[in-house]
């Protein structure tokens, strides 16, 4: 089969940012975009190293703390390039500690306040009680589930838009009923799970976008079989909401 492009992906501190599964969003979207017709070329940046030219899709996932401060340097030092492309509509989905410092600010439970990039108008806040457990959204790629292990609770700033609204769960923060943000193509959201492999929308939104980028030319999707990832979501839903 001749390929329809070439995907380059980019998953931003695996090694400290990966820590609940998340490294099997990069699996879930490497895929899908080989199943839906494309090359992906599968990036790893790690501090210190070197981006892409031309990225066409980033993620980054969860860490504690301690790997939030090992990436803030570095992290500083690519902010400006990653404004950038996301003020170009670049896709990008952060999930938990990396949708935090894609906010304004995360502020730890020893009052330390680590800056964030300020592409999600969002701050954090460290607290002693955690909140575990699954979750059930409503969103714009319909019912999104998910798992979260956070004790940052997260505050959306006036105007900014949330992933999802909390039909189980907690979400940003256990009160306001809100989970994640949303600014242009840029998604954060607490979700592990990891969320995208049970969420397959959700993903070939992604895609959709990273593939207009990489080819000048509407996505041209395949005809993939998501019924197992539909009914362990739609079991989720079930279990949490509908029991």
């Amino acid at each position: 089969m001749t390929s329809k492009g070439l995907i380059t992906l980019v998953h931003l501190y695996p090694r400290e940012m990966s820590i609940y599964g998340d490294l099997g969003n990069t699996r879930c979207l490497a895929s899908r975009i080989r199943r839906h017709g494309y090359d992906v070329a599968v990036h790893d940046h790690h501090p210190g190293s070197d981006l892409p030219d031309e990225p066409h899709l980033f993620l980054g996932g969860g860490g504690q703390d301690s790997g939030q401060s090992r990436v803030e340097d570095d992290l500083a030092l690519i902010a400006d390039r990653l404004r950038g492309w996301a003020s170009a509509g670049v896709p990008m989905i952060m999930i938990c500690g990396m949708y935090q410092l894609f906010g304004n600010a995360f502020i730890t439970i020893e009052e330390r306040e680590l800056p964030g990039l300020g592409i999600l108008d969002v701050t954090t806040r460290g607290n002693a009680t955690r909140m575990i457990g699954g979750v059930v959204l409503d969103t714009a790629f319909g019912e999104v589930v998910g798992f979260e292990n956070h004790s940052g609770s997260t505050v959306l700033g006036a105007g900014q838009a949330a992933f999802g609204s909390v039909r189980a769960g907690s979400g940003n923060n256990g009160r306001d009923g809100t989970e994640g943000a949303v600014t242009g193509n840029v998604i954060g959201s607490y979700l592990h799970g990891p969320i995208l492999p049970a969420n397959p929308r959700l993903a070939d939104h992604l895609i959709a976008g990273a593939a207009e980028r990489a080819t000048g030319r509407p996505f041209e999707p395949g005809d993939l079989d998501d019924a197992v990832a539909d009914q362990a979501r739609q079991r989720q839903v079930r279990r949490l909401v509908r029991a």
